[in-house]
């Protein structure tokens, strides 16, 4: 969701130099990106304050010639590197009294999408004329051929990709036998590994094997024997995939694939996968989006918000999405 905004830096100044403070983890990605230079690794964990560890870093790049810095988040402690750092023109929105860390600030914004308030960052605050370009990913067929052939996997073959994942918690995952029946379906007579792969970290290994466990040989679990390089390579194989709102999901759309996405306790007015290939499955029922990691009700109301959504219907987007693909 930050790619946009860099795609806006580098249309208004063809020849900066885009770097990204991230965490070590996500360099695959950010490598995946035409418009990133470089990675200045993030070492804190969320929700860490370090002081000392923040002013040696900013330190460190201090003198680097960094000429701007965009601060994302909206938390004091996000500010402190470039501040430490000495930049001249540290940018961001409004937010926990940073007035002298960030010297140029801008009102929150009211536009609903958080990648809308990411690109306006750029200078076109709040403009509605401004159409905020998709993230794009690269991954090429060498790229692709490379990560199959290290994991064993067919080099030949469209796969369905599942990513059943959800890193903030159950409330935002398809239940497990819904994925199962699903590949039942899309499995039918065909090898597990032509046909339906289960892609995620290894937190996910667990979900993933049970998935392939009640879909009696329909699906192949690669959940944890990827890294996010490979990862995304093998999505970018995918002739189709099937995903909660996740990390996965922004891949798989920055990819350019078909997806069809499953909202539950999250909004997909907050966070959409932004591509004209995604469909949404959202019941949109009125305890929904709540924004928990766990659904607040009990039994016969738990996760109806995905419970309800039948892998049938998931079924009939993939045989449109395969169509319109044809």
């Amino acid at each position: 969701m930050m790619q946009p905004l860099l795609m806006r830096l580098r249309q208004r100044d063809p020849d900066a130099e885009l770097h990204v403070l991230a965490p070590a983890w996500s360099a695959p990605l950010l490598a995946r990106m035409p418009e990133v230079a470089g990675v200045v690794e993030n070492p804190f964990p969320h929700g860490a304050f370090d002081w000392a560890g923040r002013r040696a870093l900013g330190r460190r790049l201090a003198g680097t010639g960094f000429a701007q810095a965009y601060v994302l988040p909206n938390s004091w402690k996000s500010a402190l590197v470039p501040f430490f750092a000495g930049i001249a023109e540290r940018i961001g929105y409004t937010g926990e009294a940073r007035f002298v860390l960030l010297n140029r600030r801008l009102p929150k914004s009211a536009l609903p999408r958080l990648v809308d308030r990411y690109a306006a960052l750029a200078g076109d605050f709040d403009d509605p004329t401004q159409s905020t370009p998709f993230p794009r990913l690269t991954s090429t067929d060498e790229q692709q051929r490379a990560a199959r052939a290290a994991l064993g996997l067919p080099l030949d073959t469209a796969p369905v990709v599942f990513c059943p994942g959800a890193e903030y918690g159950p409330a935002k995952r398809w239940p497990i036998h819904h994925y199962a029946a699903l590949a039942k379906k899309l499995g039918a007579g065909e090898a597990a590994a032509d046909n339906v792969w289960i892609v995620g970290s290894a937190k996910d290994a667990p979900v993933g094997e049970e998935i392939a466990r009640l879909a009696a040989g329909a699906a192949l679990n690669l959940c944890g024997k990827t890294d996010l390089e490979q990862a995304i390579d093998l999505i970018a194989g995918a002739r189709a995939v099937v995903t909660n709102d996740s990390g996965l999901m922004h891949v798989a759309a920055a990819l350019d694939r078909p997806l069809v996405a499953l909202y539950g306790s999250s909004s997909p007015a907050y966070t959409p996968p932004l591509s004209p290939r995604a469909t949404i499955l959202s019941l949109g029922l009125d305890c929904s989006p709540c924004f928990k990691r766990e659904c607040p009700l009990g039994p016969p109301d738990t996760l109806r918000c995905l419970e309800d959504i039948a892998p049938e219907r998931v079924l009939a987007v993939l045989a449109t999405l395969n169509a319109a693909n044809a």
